[in-house]
């Protein structure tokens, strides 16, 4: 796959995270979010499996096989981040609206060069300064302060956004190694699977009837957003390096804020727009200033 392929494939994951906020933020109507979150990912994997043993089955076994340590190092990383990423963004989603919970979770794109800093030695450009202060100004007028739930729910997406961050790190860095981005991608689901389930069964109630209730949502996110996309996804950073892939993935914050306004009539004042932008703009500077001066 050629760097313009792995362009197109991290553009429609975007599209596809950016929307599926609708399903999360519906999907919840009779369910808690980790309950959700195990149908999801329940479905992601019934889904990606058959198509991965069709594609990739004459490649899997040698490819594990030649790092099986390093393969099982970053099922573990990433899966583990995915699963507190998820989990904390899904719960936020009960306390604030789609344009913030978007916009919060973005707030990996300046996160993802400051943590290639510490775990890589990977120098920080001059403009993530900028862009972080420009995020908190934007923090400010998008958020509610006046509002206890509100606040709630945008501190648990800046926190999820960490997780995030580190998903975007962990998935470049296995994709320089692996070549199973369907396989792996199934993998992942049955991961957090796992770990939601186990959590939902300790803070929730689960009741398959109420699930079935919310089959739509759970469909659009699990085969969608946490099967396709996440396959995209492994393609994407094939060949595009994280900082970059970070970038684009940002645009899911448009796409959920039209995609909230148009279904939900999640309107945005003045402020929240502004705020909006500013975040937008802060994510975009934090990777095309350390771009341009490589170029000069």
């Amino acid at each position: 796959m050629n760097k313009s392929a792995s362009l197109i494939c991290a553009l429609i994951t975007t599209f596809i995270w950016g929307t599926a906020f609708i399903a999360q933020d519906t999907g919840m109507d009779n369910i808690g979010p980790l309950t959700f979150n195990s149908a999801r990912f329940f479905v992601g994997f019934i889904f990606m499996l058959p198509v991965a043993l069709i594609i990739e089955r004459k490649k899997i076994i040698p490819e594990i096989n030649s790092n099986k340590k390093l393969f099982f190092k970053y099922y573990m990383f990433m899966g583990v981040s995915l699963f507190l990423g998820t989990s904390l963004q899904q719960a936020a989603l009960q306390y604030t609206n789609i344009a913030n919970a978007a916009f919060f979770t973005i707030f990996y794109v300046p996160i993802v060069p400051i943590l290639l800093f510490f775990f890589y030695k990977i120098k920080v450009h001059w403009s993530i300064w900028p862009s972080i202060a420009m995020c908190i100004i934007g923090v400010y007028l998008l958020s509610n302060f006046s509002d206890s739930q509100i606040m709630l729910g945008d501190a648990l997406v800046i926190l999820c956004s960490l997780f995030w961050a580190l998903h975007i790190i962990f998935a470049g860095k296995f994709m320089k190694k692996f070549d199973l981005p369907i396989f792996y991608a199934s993998l992942q689901s049955i991961f957090v699977f796992s770990l939601s389930i186990i959590a939902a069964y300790v803070f929730e109630e689960i009741d398959i009837q109420k699930i079935l209730l919310e089959y739509s949502s759970i469909l659009y996110a699990g085969i969608l957003s946490g099967g396709v996309a996440f396959t995209l996804q492994m393609y994407a950073q094939k060949n595009i390096d994280e900082a970059p892939a970070a970038i684009i993935y940002s645009l899911e914050g448009v796409f959920a804020a039209l995609a909230g306004w148009i279904i939900l009539n999640q309107i945005l004042n003045l402020d929240n727009i502004i705020g909006c932008f500013l975040i937008l703009f802060a994510v975009i500077l934090s990777q095309i200033a350390p771009s341009a001066v490589k170029k000069v």
